[in-house]
């Protein structure tokens, strides 16, 4: 059979995704497997390695399986996956030292309140367009460095490898031949020179990070090494070429066609993440994030982020612990029950609020409460919740100089008509929805295939088609009602303005 197929590789926060794209660049079949976080203690979050790399090569099989496939039908390979996370492994054994630290842990706050005191918030801010907070991988590593017996002894001699769950992804699927992460995977660890696209030696010395530790931080398009089937256990003869790796966030940004200056999207995942195209140059925005998007046909094209921990999750906290809804029931049914949140606020600050505001001791909370409130009430405010901490976050880029005339959205999430409505609502601008939802394994994919000549990336720009385009309909005066009412409770539980 002729090579008639990409596979993204789509590891997130609580799934292992794999994804097979045809020639015309439509998901022809996709399979995924759990991966379930630990909490060893109270504000810590960990994966177990090992654990991942089975629940992605198991969906894998069993993606290719529903088509009959097998690696001689796939032309090529792209890898995405959540960022911040990081672990460190043996370079002979493969064996991991310590679990994955996930990106939502606190462990390591003593480490950023240290660095702190030692004047490295500016320097990481400048450099790297990060703050020095526990959300970035630097003070991961940073952690199993000092609290794993003998790791930093075997790291200074060269004996193991670093990286984010890109890395270690890749180094599994090329039987340990290939210690590689990319350009914009990098740029998320606080130790990246965004300028130079390098690691930069003086904030890892003061880190105490050894370059040695780290991957080579490679163009999104790339030659990553080959998958070997004998190897990975997947049905097939040939090695397929791993041609792009990119950070799941900047995979979606290029699934949705966001290429031009200005151009923004957001999605509405376990966390909620809004990306804006900000050009070949980086721009450090007031409370938000720089990073590198993608680099890919001699271009590095940057971007400026907000993310906010809590999105989609806040739902699933509503479900599984207050009990707020029952098991299958329909959110958008249960928030149009009520003709508006009655004045309810939940701030969902369960690890702390991060951008635009970065008050990370904060608490979550549930503003407004009355003998009134129903629980319709309580669920449409969690759903409203989305909508605002993206309007924060939009409103950080226009004060940055950003115009933003429509915003692009994507996640699951998206499906719900009452979200999608708000959102335009409250920024005022519209929402453009596409036919296909689940944008950051096409970008990966549409970044394989281009890496093997199969696509440009004008092809992708194409191919998006809109399913449904939600305008805005509230007058200026309730926005700013409702906007006003989001800012008290955000003040509420932060202790500060909310502007």
């Amino acid at each position: 059979m002729s090579r008639q197929y990409v596979m993204a590789l789509d590891e997130g926060s609580t799934s292992a995704r794999a994804v097979l794209v045809d020639m015309q660049g439509r998901i022809v079949s996709e399979a995924r497997n759990p991966v379930i976080p630990n909490f060893p203690h109270t504000g810590w979050v960990e994966l177990d390695p090992v654990a991942i790399w089975q629940a992605q090569r198991a969906s894998m099989e069993a993606a290719m399986a529903k088509l009959g496939a097998t690696s001689d039908d796939i032309a090529a390979i792209g890898v995405t996956t959540h960022r911040e996370t990081c672990l460190i492994w043996d370079r002979k054994t493969g064996e991991p030292v310590h679990p994955a630290i996930m990106w939502m842990s606190k462990q390591t706050d003593a480490i950023v309140a240290r660095w702190k005191a030692e004047g490295l918030d500016q320097l990481v801010r400048e450099r790297t367009g990060l703050f020095n907070d526990s959300f970035f991988s630097a003070a991961k590593l940073a952690w199993i460095l000092e609290n794993v017996p003998g790791v930093r002894a075997r790291a200074e001699r060269g004996e193991l490898a670093a990286g984010t769950v890109d890395s270690w992804l890749v180094w599994n699927l090329t039987g340990g031949r290939t210690h590689a992460t990319d350009h914009s995977e990098a740029s998320r660890t606080a130790l990246f020179a965004l300028d130079r696209l390098a690691w930069d030696a003086e904030i890892c010395k003061a880190c105490g990070i050894p370059l040695a530790l780290l991957p080579p931080a490679e163009p999104s398009s790339s030659a990553f090494g080959e998958m070997s089937p004998g190897e990975t256990g997947v049905p097939g003869r040939a090695a397929v070429p791993i041609t792009a790796i990119m950070a799941d966030q900047q995979s979606g940004m290029f699934g949705q066609a966001c290429f031009e200056p200005g151009s923004v999207k957001n999605t509405y995942g376990t966390a909620g993440v809004l990306t804006a195209n900000t050009g070949a140059a980086p721009q450090v925005l007031p409370g938000l994030t720089a990073s590198v998007g993608w680099t890919a046909e001699g271009r590095t094209d940057y971007e400026a982020e907000g993310v906010v921990f809590h999105s989609g999750q806040t739902m699933q906290w509503l479900r599984e612990r207050l009990g707020a809804l029952t098991e299958g029931e329909d959110i958008e049914a249960v928030a149009r029950q009520v003709p508006d949140n009655g004045g309810v606020y939940i701030v969902p600050a369960f690890a702390g609020i991060c951008a635009p505001h970065w008050v990370r001791d904060a608490k979550a909370g549930i503003v407004g409460l009355t003998l009134e409130t129903g629980r319709a009430h309580v669920v449409r405010a969690g759903l409203e919740a989305m909508a605002y901490q993206t309007r924060d976050n939009v409103e950080a880029l226009k004060t940055g100089g950003l115009p933003i005339p429509e915003l692009k959205v994507d996640g699951g999430a998206t499906r719900n008509n009452l979200l999608c409505q708000f959102q335009a609502d409250i920024l005022g601008i519209p929402v453009r929805r596409p036919v296909e939802l689940e944008r950051t394994a096409l970008g990966v994919a549409h970044m394989a295939g281009m890496g093997v000549g199969q696509w440009r990336k004008s092809d992708l720009a194409d191919r998006w088609q809109v399913d449904r385009v939600f305008e805005p309909s509230m007058s200026a005066d309730q926005r700013e009602a409702l906007c006003a009412g989001w800012d008290a409770a955000v003040e509420t539980i932060t202790g500060k303005p909310a502007r």
